[in-house]
């Protein structure tokens, strides 16, 4: 038995498609259950899955109280049947072979969890200028679940499939996380001695945010878990994460050390200088507008 766990939160827009893509899974429908935890919802997004509930019998939603994605996918963790556990999110799109994907992948890898890229559906300049950025190493340090063709054990991958028995092992996803709650796990299956495997044959597309102010907004809330599964572990699995923190300390250092100052200037000169650069080269095929918005781009990030 398979269990899609779908966390969600006024998704009104979102959600019925997302649970019409899991029931449309070339995965046996006899040994695939779809649960949603929704947290309190306030728009319609109840009723629409009152309504996907009574149009397919394998579809039920329970409360999340807590509303974090965290605690939902917790929740469905405790009731569920299936002994692999497959992460959908709503603002995704998710190709209709993607569970037997994770299930060929888990069983071929011997893997605790696995995932495919985080492949981005832009409409906008905006979202082709971030879609661009996150292509280079300056928007994401590198991160192999950015990538299409990435394939191989990696410290986390979007979303996830995972062998139920793995949370027996570490435990469930840490219920006070807001954010980052998917990495702070995985490293607790890598220092448990478990694997994480990234596969490009699971694929799936996500909407990426539309504004610099809704970048910001998630990005800072991003560092924010980040920097309590630093204050938790004490560590990162890679040196990745710990970049950002390093840039924004040593900016601060300089700023208030008077024998510093007069370095802050010409090394924030140098860093915009380097974010033109880098958002030409990465940005360009898109045309020079969006090369120039790729630019800006880079420091929210």
């Amino acid at each position: 038995m398979v269990t899609i766990a779908i966390p969600c939160l006024n998704e009104e827009r979102w959600i019925e498609a997302c649970v019409e893509q899991a029931v449309g899974q070339d995965y046996p429908q006899d040994r695939l259950e779809i649960i949603v935890g929704d947290g309190g919802s306030q728009d319609t997004t109840r009723a629409i899955l009152d309504d996907l509930a009574k149009k397919h019998p394998n579809v039920r939603w329970i409360d999340n109280p807590e509303r974090i994605q965290a605690a939902a996918m917790n929740a469905i963790i405790k009731e569920c049947r299936g002994d692999v556990v497959v992460r959908f999110d709503a603002h995704a799109s998710y190709a209709s072979d993607y569970v037997s994907r994770c299930i060929e992948v888990l069983e071929r890898t011997g893997a605790d969890n696995v995932g495919g890229a985080q492949r981005p559906i832009a409409e906008s300049v905006f979202q082709r200028a971030l879609c661009a950025a996150l292509s280079s190493p300056l928007g994401v340090g590198g991160a192999k679940y950015r990538s299409a063709d990435q394939e191989g054990f990696v410290d986390t991958v979007w979303l996830g499939a995972f062998r139920r028995r793995v949370f027996e092992t570490v435990g469930l996803y840490d219920a006070h996380a807001v954010t980052n709650e998917d990495a702070e796990l995985n490293q607790r299956i890598l220092q448990a001695g478990g694997k994480v495997y990234l596969s490009p044959t699971i694929e799936a597309h996500y909407f990426p945010r539309a504004s610099h102010a809704s970048l910001a907004k998630q990005y800072f809330r991003y560092g924010m878990g980040r920097a309590r599964t630093l204050l938790k572990h004490g560590r990162f699995e890679k040196l990745r994460p710990a970049l950002p923190f390093a840039m924004v300390a040593t900016g601060a250092v300089m700023a208030i050390t008077p024998a510093l100052r007069p370095l802050l200037l010409p090394c924030v000169g140098g860093y915009l200088a380097v974010c033109a650069v880098e958002g030409y080269r990465v940005g360009r095929q898109e045309g020079p507008v969006t090369a120039a918005v790729t630019a800006t781009v880079f420091p929210v990030l």
